[in-house]
C-alpha cells in the first residue's frame, strides 16, 4: 500500500508539473504578455515598465523557475486588474463552483444510478430505455445549448427558476442539472454495463443455485461488485465538472472561478488567468490521487496490477 501511495504521489507530482509547464508555455505563446495586456496605443516606455514589473524582461528559463518557485510558496501573481493577488481572489469563488459540482454530481448519482442498477438487471425493460436514452442525451446534447433551452423554458416563459446568478437555492438547480446531464449519461452506461457483466459470472450464478432469492443476490453481491467501478470514475467525474463549469457559470452567469477565468481572458489579466488555470488543475490532481486512493482500498487487487 505503501509503495502505491509513492506511485501516485509521483505520478501526481509528474501531471502538476506539465501542467503548470503548459499553462506557462500557452501564455507566452500569444507573444508578448506585455504588449497584449496594454492598449495598442501604449508607449515603448509603458510596455518596458511592465515587462519589468512582471519580470517578461528577464530569460524565459529564468521567468519559468521564478514562477515555479513562487508557486510552490502559494504566490500566484497579482491580478493586473483589480490589484490583488490572484490566489485570494480564486479562492473567493471557489465555493461557488464547488457547490455547482457538488450538486450536479449528487443530481447525477441519485438519477443515473438507480436506472443503471434497474436497467442491467432487467435489459429491455421500460426503465431500461429510459437510461439509455438519458444516456445518449447525456453523451450528445451541448451543456450550454441545454443551459440556454432551460433558461427559456423554464425562467423567462413558466418563471420556475431565476434566469441567472447566484440568489437562493433553486438559482443552482437549472445550471446543476445542465452540468450533470453529461455525467449522468456515463453513469448510466457504466452502472448497467457494471451489473450485466456481474449478473453473468459465476458466483452470482452460484448462489442462484444455492437457493438465495434475486433479491438477496443482488443487494448483497452484485449491488456491491458494481459499485467498484463507479468509485473509480467519481473523482473524475467531478473533475469534468469543475472543467466543463467554465462554460455552464458563463451560460447562468454564476461567480464561480469558471466565470473569473473567461473575465480574466477577456480582460486579458495573465496573471490570474494562470492562477486560474493551476489551481483548477491542482484540485482536480487531488481528487483523482484521492479516487485512486479509494479504490485501491476499495479492491486491494489494483495494488499488485
Amino acid at each position: 500500500m505503501f509503495r502505491h501511495l509513492l506511485s501516485s504521489l509521483g505520478q501526481a507530482a509528474l501531471v502538476m508539473l506539465g501542467v503548470f509547464i503548459l499553462v506557462f508555455v500557452m501564455v507566452r505563446l500569444t507573444g508578448d504578455p506585455a504588449r497584449a495586456m496594454l492598449a495598442r496605443e501604449a508607449s515603448p516606455e509603458q510596455l518596458e515598465a511592465l515587462r519589468r514589473q512582471m519580470g517578461y524582461d528577464r530569460p524565459v528559463i529564468v521567468q519559468f523557475f521564478d514562477y515555479l518557485g513562487k508557486t510552490l510558496t502559494g504566490d500566484f501573481g497579482n491580478s493586473l486588474h483589480y490589484r490583488t493577488p490572484a490566489l485570494p481572489l480564486v479562492l473567493e469563488r471557489l465555493p461557488a463552483t464547488l457547490e455547482l459540482a457538488f450538486v450536479a454530481l449528487l443530481m447525477a448519482l441519485v438519477i443515473a444510478v438507480p436506472l443503471g442498477l434497474a436497467g442491467g438487471a432487467r435489459p429491455g425493460s421500460f426503465v431500461d430505455v429510459i437510461g439509455r436514452t438519458i444516456g445518449l442525451l447525456g453523451q450528445t446534447t451541448p451543456a450550454y445549448w441545454l443551459g440556454l433551452v432551460m433558461i427559456i423554458v423554464f425562467a423567462v416563459h413558466l418563471r420556475w427558476f431565476p434566469t441567472s446568478g447566484r440568489s437562493g437555492p433553486l438559482s443552482v438547480v437549472m445550471p446543476a442539472f445542465a452540468l450533470a446531464l453529461p455525467t449522468m449519461g456515463r453513469l448510466v452506461r457504466l452502472t448497467r454495463s457494471a451489473v450485466m457483466e456481474i449478473m453473468g459470472d459465476d458466483f452470482v450464478r452460484t448462489a442462484r443455485s444455492k437457493g438465495l432469492a434475486n433479491r438477496t443476490v443482488f443487494y448483497r453481491h452484485v449491488l456491491r461488485n458494481a459499485s467498484i467501478p463507479l468509485v473509480s470514475v467519481l473523482g473524475i467525474q467531478f473533475g469534468y465538472m469543475l472543467g466543463g463549469s467554465v462554460i455552464i457559470e458563463s451560460v447562468f452567469a454564476w461567480p464561480g472561478i469558471g466565470r473569473l477565468a473567461i473575465d480574466a481572458i477577456s480582460i486579458r489579466d495573465f496573471p490570474l488567468v494562470q492562477a486560474v488555470a493551476l489551481f483548477a488543475s491542482f484540485v482536480v490532481v487531488v481528487l483523482n490521487l484521492l479516487t485512486d486512493l479509494a479504490y485501491s482500498i476499495i479492491d486491494p487487487r489494483i495494488r499488485y496490477g
